[in-house]
């Protein structure tokens, strides 16, 4: 087992689309354990395709990355970059006689397969002395008996017959490595110590390993997390809503909200279900990833969303805001607003499951004068309720501008008029806010302030008359 000081974990996608939230609860896993244990967290980005690979997916990788708070280090790297490396380790085991030069065609090749449809292709050049002058694959000379032992940190032993895998090509005959080579000689020459990925790539990892053997490389510790599935149980597709990162950014679930959930989507510690970071990075270890497949269940991320919601400081739940506004296109806070928002915050945040609904809950501080109303808000101010406001606006002119005190002027003009609390709520909430739904009149007053609520009572109390 490597020392801890010396983990090296990493994320490698490729850039054919945008960030799957599988992929980043992949990402996350990485840069939990790389980062728990003083290690080094790596990006490569596999862009050996390069038909599919676009520079606006890298980005949006990187980008969704950087939104759920997972830093890198040293610079990502490009597979495709590295091709001549790739090409040069070929060559090495060619000459070390652990691969050889395959000289079947595509037709040739597919013809064999037809007759021997329940076996792996063996080519007839394996142990050819004979080498013509023509185009040649390089073929990894895989053993053909004996088995193929994966030591798996989440699957646990998994062996694989030899005589059940082919002699993997290394190097196309246009002279291109394959994705299965380029793979392992980058996690080698980057030095990672543990490759963490997904278990659909678990059949893939018994001739990786022969590759690390031939080169007399040391295996890294594997360790393949099961897949997401939906919480019908199946593969998670669009079927099932949000899969894209950049979707549950743009639904308005926080970072850190993300996190926390899709670290607990397969591992677990405990009973714990809610934590922040620094708790994460001490407790995750790959002995707590289950084997079953994990399922997305929204009722429950909405519950780690409204937790973390409500345990953020104000500075970060404003930040967390304008995230979820540049994520929908959204102009963002003014300087004006996010003063008006802070003061409202401890209020709301309680109550808010997501960053829209806080944002609705908050949207009297948000707004300018003068108010605008919906119909029903509208419908509540009339010659009498104006003069209600009128009378408050005069009563609290003085006030200290304290909850209990606005509370208390306010009964005080209630019952003047003979009327409950209630009957005066409506009509203030509608000069405030414009809504008929909105948090405590008096929340929201001393979120506004003196001035700015006196100011917003005045344009319709000179409406009364």
């Amino acid at each position: 087992m490597p020392d801890q000081s010396a983990i090296v974990t990493r994320f490698a996608p490729s850039p054919t689309g945008y960030l799957h939230v599988g992929g980043a609860r992949t990402a996350l896993f990485n840069w939990l354990y790389a980062r728990g244990r003083g290690g080094k967290f790596l990006l490569r980005i596999e862009d050996t395709d390069r038909a599919r690979s676009t520079p606006e997916a890298t980005a949006a990788i990187l980008q969704g990355l950087e939104w759920l708070g997972l830093d890198w280090d040293d610079e990502p790297l490009s597979q495709f970059a590295r091709r001549d490396r790739h090409a040069q380790v070929a060559r090495q085991m060619l000459e070390a006689g652990a691969a050889y030069r395959c000289y079947s065609t595509p037709e040739e090749i597919a013809a064999w397969r037809e007759a021997h449809p329940r076996e792996p292709f063996k080519s007839p050049w394996r142990d050819a002395t004979d080498h013509p002058d023509a185009p040649h694959a390089l073929r990894l000379k895989a053993p053909r008996s004996g088995e193929t032992v994966i030591q798996d940190a989440v699957q646990g032993e998994v062996r694989v017959a030899n005589d059940q895998l082919d002699d993997m090509v290394l190097l196309r005959s246009d002279g291109t490595p394959t994705y299965m080579l380029a793979v392992v000689v980058d996690d080698h020459d980057m030095g990672v110590t543990h490759v963490i990925r997904g278990d659909d790539h678990l059949t893939n990892t018994a001739r990786q390993i022969q590759i690390y053997d031939a080169m007399g490389w040391p295996r890294p510790v594997f360790a393949h997390i099961p897949l997401i599935h939906g919480e019908d149980g199946k593969k998670l597709s669009k079927r099932h809503g949000a899969v894209g990162l950049h979707e549950f950014a743009a639904l308005g679930y926080p970072a850190a909200a993300m996190r926390n959930y899709l670290a607990r989507l397969g591992w677990s510690h405990g009973d714990d279900e809610l934590f922040d970071d620094a708790q994460a990075r001490e407790w995750f270890d790959l002995s707590g990833i289950g084997r079953a497949p994990a399922r997305l269940d929204f009722k429950k991320l909405e519950h780690v969303s409204s937790h973390h919601i409500a345990a953020m400081d104000d500075a970060a739940l404003v930040a967390a805001l304008q995230d979820y506004l540049s994520a929908t296109g959204a102009p963002p806070l003014s300087e004006t607003q996010t003063q008006r928002l802070i003061p409202a915050l401890p209020a709301l945040k309680a109550k808010a499951r997501t960053l829209p609904q806080l944002l609705e809950q908050a949207r009297f501080a948000l707004i300018q004068r003068p108010v605008e109303m919906d119909r029903k808000a509208a419908g509540q101010l009339d010659t009498v309720s104006r003069g209600m406001l009128e009378s408050l606006t005069a009563a609290v002119q003085h006030a200290s501008w304290t909850r209990d005190e606005l509370e208390q002027a306010a009964k005080k003009v209630a019952e003047e008029y003979g009327v409950g609390l209630g009957k005066l709520a409506g009509p203030l909430r509608a000069a405030l806010a414009g809504r008929s739904a909105t948090p405590s009149v008096f929340d929201m007053m001393t979120a506004l302030g003196r001035e700015e609520s006196l100011a917003r009572l005045r344009d319709q109390t000179e409406l009364a008359g």
